[in-house]
């Protein structure tokens, strides 16, 4: 328990683009039905539990240069599970508001990097606002961990850790000009640039969220009616047309725009915090037909998956890390919005009902931070047979992003009708 663990790359790059503007956490957001789960309940069930996860009673320390996770010795569970500051009970505006108040605010790095907010709501169940350091874990980290801390342990089949697909790197050593055909084919599809960017702008300290559910056997079979595409493909296609419905609300017409797409690179057995890594497409928002999109964003995901590029790119980063001037251009590169202008993710959480104390959880959703000119940011999570979509803006760059929501469950209704 002693032990100091330092911060993998991973975690640094990510602690590093927290600023005074930018929080560096995720968050979930987990609905329970009325029930004898409060503040107190919360705190027994996530103490008795924390074994399973000792990195949550963990700070930051060490050195500027050499930063490392180390116990923190005054680690008190009350500091981290508390009431929210509310008046009384909430309804959905009220409780949009609070989350977007709470993701926010930036978490104190004396303690561990984590903190969950229990509110009521107006029918009597409580809302569980849990904010978690991306340093500390991504999307698929956050849902092990909560199974971990939270769901009873009768609860159904979780999700299975995702499989990595196949990496390409043994291929490519196979031939030296199939090597650099492949390579400048990865090149030429993740470094193009797209159009300008809607949601490019210097992000301040404010945020507003909206929320989207769908039924993800729904959108499977639309997706699959739709030439074998996937509910992945789906959630990219309804993004496209909320955004499409949005822009052309505040800016009139703009030219596609590119999203960047996380891929998990976790195996079953990794205890790793962070673990993934992504590729790019262009989202066309030119086109009006949910199918037709559907389509063609299946065609260019399919493409990426083939030619594996979230492994080449997490082995091309990788590799960066032994040239620091050239690792910090691609990383520079990466970042503009002409690269990409929002990043959309889906994490898949449990297959099947969670409780807690008996009480079951109604949804469960998620959100992501925006970035430095890059003022959008949409995540999903699924429990059971819904999705969850999460839209987290800077609401001085993307005003109403409740409506790009809104906007969303409205392009899911199209799609499965329309295929």
């Amino acid at each position: 328990m002693g032990e100091v663990l330092a911060l993998q790359p991973e975690d640094l790059a990510i602690l590093d683009l927290e600023c005074p503007t930018i929080v560096g956490h995720t968050c979930k957001v987990v609905r329970l039905a009325p029930g004898p789960v409060d503040v107190a309940a919360l705190r027994q069930r996530v103490a008795s539990r924390i074994g399973e996860v000792p990195i949550l009673t963990r700070r930051l320390g060490g050195s500027a240069t050499a930063r490392r996770w180390v116990v923190d010795e005054s680690f008190d569970i009350d500091r981290h599970i508390g009431p929210a500051d509310v008046t009384g009970p909430l309804e959905d505006d009220s409780l949009a508001a609070l989350v977007a108040d709470l993701f926010a605010q930036h978490l104190p790095r004396d303690r561990p990097l984590w903190r969950m907010d229990v509110a009521p709501l107006v029918d009597g169940g409580v809302i569980v606002v849990w904010r978690l350091h991306h340093a500390l874990a991504d999307g698929t980290t956050a849902l092990r961990w909560a199974k971990a801390l939270m769901w009873d342990e009768v609860a159904g089949p979780a999700a299975p850790a995702p499989t990595p697909s196949t990496p390409v790197v043994s291929d490519m050593s196979h031939d030296e000009a199939r090597r650099r055909w492949q390579l400048a084919g990865f090149l030429a599809r993740e470094f193009s640039e797209g159009g300008r960017s809607p949601f490019d702008g210097n992000v301040g300290t404010r945020r507003e969220i909206g929320f989207a559910t769908m039924r993800i056997s729904e959108l499977h079979g639309a997706a699959h009616r739709a030439g074998g595409a996937t509910v992945n493909d789906a959630l990219l296609s309804i993004v496209t047309g909320a955004v499409r419905r949005w822009v052309e609300a505040q800016h009139g017409r703009l030219p596609d725009i590119r999203v960047r797409v996380p891929v998990s690179l976790h195996h079953e057995a990794d205890q790793a915090g962070n673990r993934d890594s992504f590729f790019s497409l262009n989202l066309p928002l030119h086109e009006t037909d949910p199918v037709t999109r559907l389509r063609e964003i299946h065609a260019a995901t399919q493409r990426r998956k083939l030619h594996g590029d979230a492994e080449r790119e997490d082995l091309l980063l990788r590799e960066l890390t032994h040239v620091r001037s050239l690792s910090r251009f691609v990383t520079r590169l990466q970042a503009s919005p002409r690269q990409f202008a929002l990043c959309v993710s889906n994490v898949p959480g449990p297959r099947g009902p969670v409780s807690v104390h008996g009480v079951p959880v109604l949804s469960l959703s998620g959100l992501a931070e925006i970035g430095q000119r890059h003022a959008l940011r949409v995540a999903a999570v699924s429990l059971g047979d819904q999705m969850s979509l999460g839209f987290c803006a800077d609401p001085s760059i993307v005003p109403r992003v409740r409506l790009m929501a809104a906007a969303a469950a409205t392009e899911a209704m199209d799609l499965i009708s329309a295929s």
